[in-house]
């Protein structure tokens, strides 16, 4: 599905490559039916955004808001599991449901940054792609909210994935993520509480949501074939996708 990899360059740190690409992007999603018109309307006002802006521009501004506010951090095991023991087991089942359907990603990006998450969905059938999908929709929602609040294009990108996925986001955990801090990128001393390190919680109960029942424990279970259904085998497929290194740039601007 080509709308996937379309979401997943633009929510990837911005090159000249992925500029030049802009053009391309906005036709897939204009031509992409399954994202409802007003969602499709907003992506495309997001890629007439990107498109007017100097590259620099785009890099700070991306590195500002995905890098340097973890309360919008682009990978979703950090909202789901913060820093629970959880999440290392989360990351290896989400790797292994990556290699179980013939994808090999990049070693240097971590398996839950959405961009690697989407350009995975793309290479799967619709009917595999959109339960997927509709796993992290209390992420979504809670990004595009924040998202809102700072007036950004982008929460585009996060209101159109929980519309195609057409699932109503679990409340409890949305009110959970609603209920996290939320500082600006220039609040220094909020940045730095939000950062410390959390301690690690060995008691929680089995049937917590952000647990082993929760994200991980569903990614682990799509991946097993229905009963009486084999489980087909894809040769291994060399990952394309190129890392956002959004860490060095920033470092090589600032």
């Amino acid at each position: 599905m080509r709308i996937f990899r379309a979401f997943s360059a633009l929510l990837s740190y911005p090159t000249e490559d992925f500029v030049a690409a802009l053009d391309e992007i906005g036709e897939v999603i204009a031509n992409e039916r399954l994202v409802p018109a007003r969602e499709r309307a907003a992506l495309l006002d997001l890629v007439h955004d990107l498109r007017g802006c100097d590259l620099y521009d785009l890099q700070e501004r991306y590195v500002l808001l995905f890098d340097r506010t973890r309360s919008l951090s682009l990978h979703l095991f950090e909202h789901v599991h913060g820093e629970s023991r959880d999440r290392g087991q989360a990351m290896v089942d989400l790797r292994a449901l990556y290699e179980a359907n013939g994808l090999v990603g990049a070693e240097n990006e971590l398996p839950d940054f959405t961009p690697l998450f989407l350009e995975f969905l793309s290479t799967l059938d619709p009917t595999q792609a959109l339960p997927l999908l509709g796993e992290p929709a209390h992420v979504f929602t809670a990004l595009a909210e924040r998202l809102h609040k700072r007036k950004s294009p982008y929460e585009a990108v996060f209101r159109a994935l929980t519309a195609i996925a057409k699932v109503q986001p679990d409340e409890a955990l949305l009110a959970l993520l609603r209920a996290e801090p939320d500082p600006e990128p220039d609040d220094f001393e909020a940045l730095d509480e939000a950062y410390e390190d959390a301690p690690v919680d060995f008691g929680a109960p089995a049937g917590d949501s952000c647990g082993r029942d929760g994200l991980a424990a569903k990614l682990r279970q799509a991946r097993r074939p229905a009963p009486g259904v084999a489980q087909s085998v894809k040769p291994p497929t060399t990952f394309t996708y190129s890392p956002s290194s959004q860490a060095a740039e920033a470092d090589r601007h600032d």
